[in-house]
């Protein structure tokens, strides 16, 4: 999996199953702390209604930031058709 950079408050979803804590691939969470220099993040799993039903230490390669708005490449120009 690709390094990504994760920042407090990024809005997450797991990428596997965890069922020890009742979390499976896909449900979302925020990024509430940052642990051991960058190599875990705590994260906080919270229902409709704002309430935490889990947090736990993750390691980037269990989960990926979630996007709410289109990225186009630095790199490259975003082309648009018309």
């Amino acid at each position: 999996m690709t390094t990504q950079e994760l920042n407090l408050l990024d809005v997450v979803a797991l990428t596997n199953d965890l069922p020890e804590y009742q979390l499976y691939r896909g449900q979302v969470g925020t990024v509430v702390e940052i642990l051991a220099e960058g190599d875990a993040f705590e994260v906080e799993f919270s229902d409709q209604e704002g309430r935490t039903y889990e947090s736990i230490a993750l390691q980037d390669s269990q989960m990926m930031v979630l996007h709410f708005a289109p990225i186009a490449p630095e790199s490259e120009p975003r082309v648009v058709a018309v």
